[in-house]
């Protein structure tokens, strides 16, 4: 038995038995004390997915973390920046309407989450790379274009490789 804690535990509730069936473990809720019963790889697997549910990740996203190839990669703002208004440098990642950020996980096939300071990335660990970079220039100043541009030339590169 572990015990863990959800800052989301609405989306826990919801997917609880998805969770159960998904992850081979019992999970028990009493306010924000998640008690939890399974093996200890089991047990690990579900602090990767709680750790991505607080991030703000939705559970079936989070679940893929049990994939083999799939991992999370966390990075906070403040460690890229000297900027202190940071809802500047959010905003410069989530771009007008939510376009930058949706670019980036379409080009590098990556689900990323913005929360408080923090920019969580879920995807297959070799596009992970190329997102972060993205992400890190992004937050140190580059401009959109740029980094659209470094995706795509990533891509092209990738589509040749499997050719």
């Amino acid at each position: 038995m572990e015990t863990f804690y959800c800052k989301n535990i609405l989306e826990l509730k919801r997917e609880k038995n998805f969770l159960e069936k998904k992850l081979n473990i019992k999970i028990r809720i009493k306010g924000k004390k998640v008690l939890i019963y399974g093996d200890s790889i089991e047990e690990y697997e579900f602090s990767l997915v709680l750790d991505a549910i607080n991030l703000g990740y939705s559970a079936k996203t989070a679940a893929l973390l049990t994939e083999e190839d799939i991992i999370l990669e966390k990075i906070n703002i403040k460690d890229f920046t000297r900027r202190k208004n940071l809802e500047v440098v959010r905003g410069r990642l989530i771009g007008t309407h939510g376009r930058t950020k949706r670019t980036i996980e379409q080009i590098s096939g990556c689900e990323i989450a913005i929360k408080d300071n923090t920019v969580g990335i879920i995807g297959p660990a070799e596009s992970i790379e190329y997102a972060l970079t993205a992400i890190t220039n992004l937050i140190r100043g580059t401009k959109q274009t740029n980094i659209y541009k470094y995706l795509e030339r990533i891509n092209a590169k990738r589509k040749i490789s499997e050719k």
